[in-house]
């Protein structure tokens, strides 16, 4: 793994190639922080099987991922046939015949990253070119004191436009409270076994649900400003916040008896030539 360190929080970051036993078809194999430790506190972010798994199911992860989730070239004609797809960030990968959804996507070939590392700063570049697709791919990860920035940027180098669906997955340990996140704006879900809304507008996890690894996901109703801010109860830390500098498309929640995360998506549809660059922050 690559880090990045400084007196207060370690990040670590997954090598695209020696850590290749951690990567799936599903997160960004680029930039994807595994872990971040408080110098002092130890472990801060979680995952579904955190910390029981040593290495816990790709598709599940932990830490900080992200992910493009449209794969490129999938189509649903030939649904009972195993196909061929390309994943940004992930490289190609192969959909299982007559299976449906991210958990059947098993990485087919690894796309290769540039890395360039600085005492701050990690970056990984790729590229790719599928059936007339083709992109450039940046992460760049920094650490500056207790923020952590990720910076994600796509170009559309080929001659058929990207549909973009890009998702952080940030996996925060749960509190005994049930105390999960709010939100810079009021947010409204019907009712469920899972949550609760509070009247300070925190997500409040239902202690008396039989919460099992597969969890529970909820979608989120709401009206967003231009940009996300996050608000999220941590045990050892107490609260923590995440931003995000673009209007979320959609906005899902999910958490089970290990972990809670809230999903942001950005969806777009990059043209040929355009460039996109957006950005998750989080201060520990």
């Amino acid at each position: 793994m690559f880090r990045l360190a400084n007196d207060q929080l370690v990040v670590s970051v997954l090598d695209p190639v020696a850590d290749q036993v951690r990567l799936g078809a599903r997160y960004c194999t680029g930039g994807y922080i595994y872990q971040v430790e408080d110098c002092r506190l130890g472990p801060l972010v979680s995952g579904p099987g955190y910390p029981d798994e040593v290495f816990p199911p790709v598709f599940d992860g932990q830490g900080l991922p992200e992910a493009f989730r449209a794969p490129l070239g999938l189509d649903e004609a030939r649904e009972g046939e195993e196909q061929t797809v390309l994943v940004l960030g992930v490289g190609l990968a192969r959909q299982v015949p007559g299976m449906r959804g991210e958990r059947e996507r098993r990485p087919g070939a690894f796309c290769g990253w540039e890395v360039a590392q600085s005492s701050s700063t990690i970056r990984m570049a790729t590229s790719h070119s599928y059936q007339g697709w083709a992109a450039e791919v940046a992460r760049e990860v920094t650490l500056h004191q207790r923020t952590i920035a990720s910076v994600t940027t796509l170009c559309n180098t080929g001659d058929r436009e990207i549909p973009l669906q890009w998702f952080p997955h940030p996996f925060y340990p749960q509190l005994e409270t049930g105390e999960c996140c709010k939100f810079n704006f009021p947010v409204r879900f019907p009712e469920n076994p899972g949550y609760w809304l509070r009247e300070d507008g925190f997500i409040v996890r239902k202690l008396d649900h039989p919460w099992t690894r597969q969890g529970h996901f909820q979608m989120l109703e709401y009206e967003a400003p231009r940009e996300l801010v996050v608000l999220q109860r941590h045990p050892k830390l107490g609260l923590v916040a995440a931003t995000c500098d673009f209007s979320p498309d959609l906005m899902p929640i999910w958490g089970n008896s290990n972990t809670f995360s809230f999903e942001p998506y950005l969806v777009r549809t990059v043209d040929p030539g355009e460039e996109l660059r957006w950005s998750i922050t989080y201060d520990f």
